[in-house]
């Protein structure tokens, strides 16, 4: 049943990206932010469990992930809260499981030899991965220093509201559009933002890069 759905590994991490970034568009917003989002969070954990099954040692560190992150999911869904404490830990599994599954997303890519449709795909999900990334690493800053990013999108103090506006902000600075609704107003968080736009200007020129060439070279022969 794996080897059957690996083929589709990048297909299916990449709806799972999509759904999470652009769900809220087609489903109420309460439901979608407390209830629907986390799982497909859990839903993208299994996608990169598929993404690195052939690493064992990695996929049982992803399964330990998976259950840790459903444990706190499941918490905050009986009580009805979830505390920052609780945030800050799966902000930290998300992370730790981006990170990984990134660098095999991008790693699978540089070693194509020919550059197919899932090749593309690949390099379409590992950006959206650093714009994850970039998320994961400004709503820490943002819990651990209040008022490390200021705007007017930021105005309203509610935690999902307040979500949603770092991860536009994650993407508009992966992008290096800019657009200057919310700015980085301490230190660590201007660091932040430095460091994730270079991440994105490096992909788009040095992972993209190499893939157009290998397409351009596989066109000719």
């Amino acid at each position: 049943m794996i080897k059957k759905w690996y083929k589709y590994r990048f297909e299916i991490f990449l709806i799972t990206q999509l759904a999470i970034l652009f769900g809220s568009l087609f489903f109420p917003e309460n439901f979608f932010e407390f209830t629907l989002l986390p799982l497909l969070y859990l839903m993208g954990i299994l996608a990169g469990i598929l993404m690195i099954s052939k690493r064992k040692e990695l996929t049982w560190f992803f399964i330990l992930l998976f259950a840790a992150s459903a444990f706190i999911f499941g918490s905050s869904m009986i009580y009805r809260q979830e505390s920052q404490g609780d945030i800050l830990v799966r902000l930290m599994i998300y992370f730790v499981f981006y990170i990984v599954v990134s660098w095999n997303v991008i790693h699978q890519v540089w070693k194509a030899k020919l550059v197919s449709r899932k090749v593309i795909v690949g390099l379409m999900s590992g950006y959206i991965s650093l714009g994850f990334l970039a998320f994961f690493l400004f709503m820490a800053i943002e819990l651990t220093h209040p008022g490390a990013f200021q705007g007017t999108l930021l105005e309203n103090q509610q935690i999902e509201i307040k979500s949603e506006a770092i991860l536009y902000y994650a993407y508009i600075t992966l992008m290096t559009i800019g657009y200057g609704e919310i700015v980085p107003a301490i230190p660590i968080a201007q660091k932040a933002a430095m460091l994730v736009g270079l991440v994105g200007q490096f992909y788009l020129v040095i992972v993209t890069a190499v893939v157009v060439e290998k397409y351009i070279k596989h066109s000719q022969k």
